[in-house]
């Protein structure tokens, strides 16, 4: 299935150690010998019957899926956990009686396509019916009542508020008591469901061991061109080059925080509260800015006001998504997608607002899903989006299984990587702005896209470590919550703003965990989107400092970007990287780049404002 399908989203695994998965558990069912040995034309007769089916029980749960996503009600979770059950049953039963053909040599595409459809599934369900039909429902029920979730102050009903009330008053508000409402108040939302999420990963983990593999998270670690173990350890790599850019921005986030609210709220050499940094899960802190804001920063233009002011409505705002895309040589959206996307929340029905870009027919019929807000983040977040979508678009003439990114972490990094040349000189392009700053409001703008992008990276690491932990057992049901927090201190150096205990979910308040999203995908593209810009700035041939290149309106740059994408998954990911940056292993360095001035700036201003904190190995 596609990326945004949550229950059946497809992993890519390297050939060569994917075909040594299969073959480490290629015994027969109840342990007998085939009947005769299979042929090449047997195989290559069931993948292509393979392939049929899946697309065809494929479409039907992306359809379902959309649905329930669009129009939140029993009726809905019960037909997508229906379709989503066919799906996975009929994937088990491939998986399995593509053993036959584990020892028979095949052309390279066809192995990897025996390989890849092993891994075909996120939610590996057991072999049971009835323990594959509860562990589909329980799936569908914990996205639905996350979707569905609100918070009544004081339990009065008529004045509930939904996650999109509240994330607007975390974004605006500098009451820090209002604040810890607003975010003890969502946090109420998960525990329903941690029994449920126990059970979840109960199931989960015997399919996966049905499947060959230890558990989930190892499944999930096996998707990424290398050993789970290895993978495990090259996040580690990753998160240890950007740590330092990391530092600094916390040293300076918490000095100012400390400044604004006092010691009482905000400690100087402590863990910073997690309700103060504008974010309910504290992951992105741009809507603290003007707490954050350098002195003489301001650029000269609010986006959010100029959007405003020409009256920009929902699709308009897709459609200046739609046009940078254009402008490398694409081809536009089709009708149909105008036609059938959710742009905005209705007010007669529960809709699922997280947005998200869907491939329902693995051909032209893509969709965006989102709830578009006319501000600055939307307009970027537009530009993420959509770039899934053309991503989905360019390798649809791939056979169903190669229908993917190169790994799952370039998926989220393409949309990515348009949004950084959403830059001044691009928002001039547009006619949004008369003049491109001077380069002296450089460190603000570096600050707020810091804010956005830096604050996120322990957090995109944490989310899976905690979920790797749990599917293995290091971390049973009774330490769900003291696990979630112990990681979150070490990694970001947040607190909780009110006691926690283990009757609390507080990870199932992330729609990821909720919805059995993998989520290592988005620390990758964090650092994956800076290694695609600077490789793009380059055959531009752009001289400047690299946050000031936009590849807009560059054609020979998307022609490379597009002939990466339309590869989708045919190939090892490192291919695919190669074949747009000339590199084949990820590098954090392109993200040190495009921050070197402002972690030149930031460190002068720690010195004074903290200078223990700096001079410790760990500022927290």
């Amino acid at each position: 299935m596609r990326l945004f399908r949550r229950l059946l989203v497809p992993a890519l695994v390297l050939l060569p150690m994917l075909s040594m998965l299969l073959l480490s558990c290629a015994t027969q069912p109840n342990g007998d010998a085939p009947a005769s040995a299979p042929t090449q034309a047997e195989a290559e007769k069931f993948m292509a019957d393979a392939e049929a089916r899946l697309k065809d029980l494929g479409l039907r749960a992306q359809r379902a899926g959309w649905v329930q996503s669009t129009f939140i009600t029993d009726d809905t979770e019960a037909l997508n956990a229906d379709a989503n059950k066919d799906y996975i049953a009929a994937v088990t039963e491939l998986a399995e009686k593509a053993r036959r053909f584990d020892q028979l040599q095949k052309p390279e595409a066809l192995a990897r396509k025996f390989a890849l459809l092993k891994l075909a599934l996120v939610l590996p369900a057991p072999a049971d019916p009835a323990e594959r039909d509860e562990l589909t429902k329980i799936a569908a029920s914990m996205e639905g009542d996350y979707g569905k979730g609100k918070w009544c102050p004081d339990g009065e009903q008529g004045k509930c508020l939904t996650l999109d009330d509240m994330e607007p008053i975390l974004a605006k508000s500098r009451d820090p008591e209002e604040l810890k409402r607003i975010w003890t108040g969502w946090h109420t939302v998960s525990p329903p469901y941690r029994q449920r999420y126990a059970r979840f990963v109960e199931l989960s983990n015997k399919g996966a061991k049905e499947m060959g593999f230890k558990d989930v998270g190892a499944m999930w670690r096996s998707n990424f061109d290398m050993p789970p173990d290895e993978f495990a350890a090259e996040m580690e790599r990753l998160w240890q080059q950007v740590r330092p850019l990391y530092n600094s921005l916390y040293i300076y986030t918490r000095a100012k925080l400390n400044q604004k609210y006092g010691d009482a709220v905000v400690p100087k050499n402590g863990l910073i509260p997690a309700h103060l940094l504008g974010n309910m899960w504290s992951q992105e802190w741009e809507n603290i800015y003007d707490v954050l804001a350098p002195p003489a920063a301001d650029p000269g233009y609010d986006l959010t006001e100029i959007l405003k002011r020409r009256n920009t409505d929902p699709k308009q705002l897709v459609r200046y998504g739609e046009g940078f895309f254009t402008s490398l040589g694409f081809e536009p959206l089709p009708p149909t997608f105008w036609e059938r996307s959710l742009f905005v929340k209705p007010a007669d029905h529960e809709v699922v607002c997280h947005a998200s870009a869907w491939d329902i027919d693995a051909q032209k019929d893509v969709r965006l899903k989102m709830c578009i807000q006319i501000n600055d983040v939307d307009f970027q977040t537009v530009h993420h989006e959509l770039g899934h979508n053309y991503y989905q678009m360019a390798y649809a003439p791939q056979p169903y299984l190669f229908q993917d990114s190169a790994n799952e972490g370039f998926h989220e990094a393409i949309g990515d990587t348009i949004a950084l040349s959403v830059t001044p000189e691009y928002l001039k392009q547009l006619g949004f702005i008369d003049r491109v700053p001077d380069e002296s409001a450089d460190v603000g703008l570096l600050l707020k896209s810091a804010l956005a992008k830096v604050s996120f990276l322990p957090f995109g690491y944490l989310v899976d470590q905690w979920r790797w932990k749990v599917f293995s057992g290091e971390v049973g049901p009774g330490d769900y919550n003291k696990a979630w927090w112990d990681l979150r201190a070490k990694y970001q150096g947040i607190a909780p703003p009110a006691a926690r205990s283990e009757q609390d979910f507080d990870a199932g308040a992330k729609y990821h965990v909720a919805a059995n999203t993998p989520y290592a995908r988005y620390f990758l593209a964090a650092i994956l989107q800076f290694q695609f810009h600077r490789a793009m700035c380059r055959q531009a041939n752009f001289q400047g400092p690299l946050h000031r290149c936009s590849v807009y309106n560059n054609k020979e740059v998307g022609a490379r970007l597009k002939k990466m994408l339309e590869m989708g998954r045919s190939r090892p990911w490192p291919e695919a990287l190669k074949e747009l940056t000339g590199e084949d292993r990820m590098d954090a360095t392109a993200i040190i780049d495009y921050y070197a001035p402002l972690k030149a700036w930031l460190d002068e201003q720690n010195k004074q404002l903290a200078p223990e904190a700096v001079a410790a190995a760990n500022p927290w």
